[in-house]
Parts: structure tokens; C-alpha cells; sequence
């Protein structure tokens, strides 16, 4: 199947290049962008996961340099995705984030964040129950940048109060919450049942097995499912050990993440084309359909504009 000009909105590493190293140095963002091209990607999101204010400032920083001095790297990052550190810090919804650097968000601190990365942050993902998440929600809404969902156990009451602020998506819905949950009541029937937001999903098959991914896509009104591959360094690498940040995250013959130790998935190691495939197979589209759903779709929803 034909993958040109793939958009992926939630890339944490590729190729074997981690992005939340301190002080990445220009040639390894190179190199990952060139190994995303070589997946049919055109423009990705570089993410950013939990981390203290001064190491995000320095990794968005190490970045911005990079694509200073590379023009095709900077036609490729299409800016930046922040999740964290305005997460749930409670087990399971934190996922592999560390909840130490935690709390809640604050407008001052996304400004410092914003001026390391050229005002290139595009999406930020938050747990609204955080005091003072909808007026921060108003804040990010008013400068340009989309607000999201995910890594939260927010109540129906906070899910309302952050749509009205103008959050209008939801991070890999179905993810970044515990193994066990409340039979009904739960975060994850909260947001999907919620047909304001937009569902992002990540259809790995690891991720969500594939007949989830077809009920929760079933779920959502036409226009508003979205895909990612949330993919960390090991995609488009292989099996072995790699990092994502302080993390040692190992890959197995299966294409699973995880923590050591057989702990909890830690990013995906799906690559975009891939996705193409699967995402076509698992919901029965078209290759055009699938394609459009890698491309257009969330490069329209962002407002990324694909370069040739």
C-alpha cells in the first residue's frame, strides 16, 4: 500500500532515538527524521512525557536547535506534544510516567515551556482534575494550542468543565488507565461516550486487542477517531533493550514495550505505514480510508499543513 505524506501527532522516539534524552544532539533528530521518512511520515509532533520543567525546557531547546540548522528537519517537526507533567500521578493512569515531577498545571510554567520551544507546543495532554484545569484549559485554547485528555480518572463533572474550556480531544483513549477498573463507571466509558471529544486511539493491536478498537471506534460519532502510533525509540528498530527517558524499556519478537521485568506497556513500537495496514484490516476500510485517517485527517484536525 501507497503511505505518502503520513502525519503522526504523538512521537516519543524512532529509529533508536530517543527523544527525551537531555541534550539530543542535532544529528540523532536527523537521523530519526530521516527514518520516519522512510515510514511514508512527512510531519510528525515530537512528544515530550513527564518531566521536570527545567529538563522539558532543555530536551524542546535541544530541539528547536536542531531544526535550526537542518530546514528539512524543521518542515518535518510540525511542533510539539507536551503530555505531562500535568498527569494523574495515581497508579495506573499514570502509566510509565513518573509521578514525582507531577501537579498541577500552571500558565506560567507552560510559558517557559512555550519560549523553549519557539512557540511551537501544539497539543498539550493534562488530567483535568488538577485544581485549576479549566481556566488553564482557556489559557492553552486562547494561544493556539489544543488541550487533551488522558492520563486521568476525571468524573463526568471535570470532563464537562474541561469541554467548556475548550479541550477537544482525548490521548489514546483506552490506555493510561489501570488493569482493573469499576465495571461501568469508569474513565474510559466517561470520555468515549462523550461526543465532543475526539478519540485518539493506538491501533498496535497491543495497545486495544482489534475487536476493542472496532467497539470504541463504533463508539464515536463520524469525524471524531483520530490514530497514533505513540511510538518510543524502538520503533522502526527492532527488538532489544532502549530507553524513553530514565526508563530501560524492553521489545520483544511481539513488538511489546514494556517496563522490565514484564511491568506495563511504555509507548508503542508501531510505526505510521504499519498503521496504515492495520487500522485498514482491523475496521474493514478502504487503503484510501485508512490513509486518509494517517494523513489528512489528523493534519486537518491539528492544523498541520503536509509538506511535499
Amino acid at each position: 500500500m501507497d503511505t505518502p505524506l503520513l502525519f503522526d501527532f504523538q512521537v516519543n522516539g524512532f529509529g533508536g532515538v530517543d527523544f527525551q534524552r537531555d541534550g539530543l544532539p542535532p544529528a540523532e533528530w536527523a537521523r530519526a527524521a530521516g527514518s520516519l521518512r522512510s515510514h511514508g511520515v512527512r510531519a510528525f509532533f515530537a512528544a515530550f512525557v513527564t518531566a521536570a520543567i527545567d529538563r522539558l525546557c532543555r530536551r524542546l531547546e535541544a530541539c528547536e536547535r536542531a531544526c535550526s540548522c537542518d530546514s528539512l528537519l524543521r518542515s518535518q517537526v510540525a511542533g510539539y506534544h507536551l503530555e505531562g507533567p500535568w498527569l494523574s500521578p495515581d497508579a495506573g493512569y499514570r502509566g510509565a510516567h513518573p509521578p514525582g515531577p507531577m501537579h498541577a498545571p500552571s500558565a506560567a510554567e507552560f510559558d517557559r515551556l512555550q519560549d523553549a520551544a519557539s512557540g511551537r507546543i501544539r497539543l498539550v495532554t493534562l488530567a483535568p482534575e488538577w485544581p485549576g484545569s479549566p481556566e488553564f484549559i482557556a489559557y492553552l485554547v486562547r494561544r493556539g494550542v489544543h488541550a487533551s485528555l488522558g492520563h486521568t480518572n476525571a468524573s463526568e463533572p471535570e470532563i464537562d468543565a474541561a469541554i467548556r474550556a475548550g479541550a477537544r480531544f482525548a490521548t489514546h483513549l483506552g490506555n493510561g488507565v489501570p488493569q482493573t477498573l469499576p465495571r461501568h463507571d469508569n474513565v474510559v466509558q466517561r470520555l468515549l461516550a462523550r461526543d465532543e471529544l475526539t478519540a485518539c486511539f493506538i491501533p498496535d493491536g497491543i495497545h486495544l486487542p482489534p475487536f476493542v478498537l472496532r467497539n470504541f471506534v463504533r463508539a464515536k460519532p463520524a469525524g471524531r477517531v483520530l490514530f497514533t502510533t505513540d511510538c518510543m525509540s524502538a520503533a522502526g528498530a527492532g527488538p532489544g533493550r532502549y530507553t524513553l527517558g530514565e526508563l530501560e524499556i524492553d521489545v520483544g519478537a511481539d513488538g511489546a514495550a514494556r517496563m522490565p521485568g514484564g511491568g506495563g506497556l511504555a509507548g508503542s513500537t508501531l510505526t505510521p505505514d504499519e498503521g496504515v495496514r492495520r487500522v485498514a484490516a482491523y475496521l474493514g476500510l478502504s487503503g484510501g480510508e485508512a490513509l486518509r485517517l494517517w494523513s489528512d485527517a489528523p493534519a486537518a484536525a491539528f492544523g498541520v499543513r503536509l509538506p511535499a
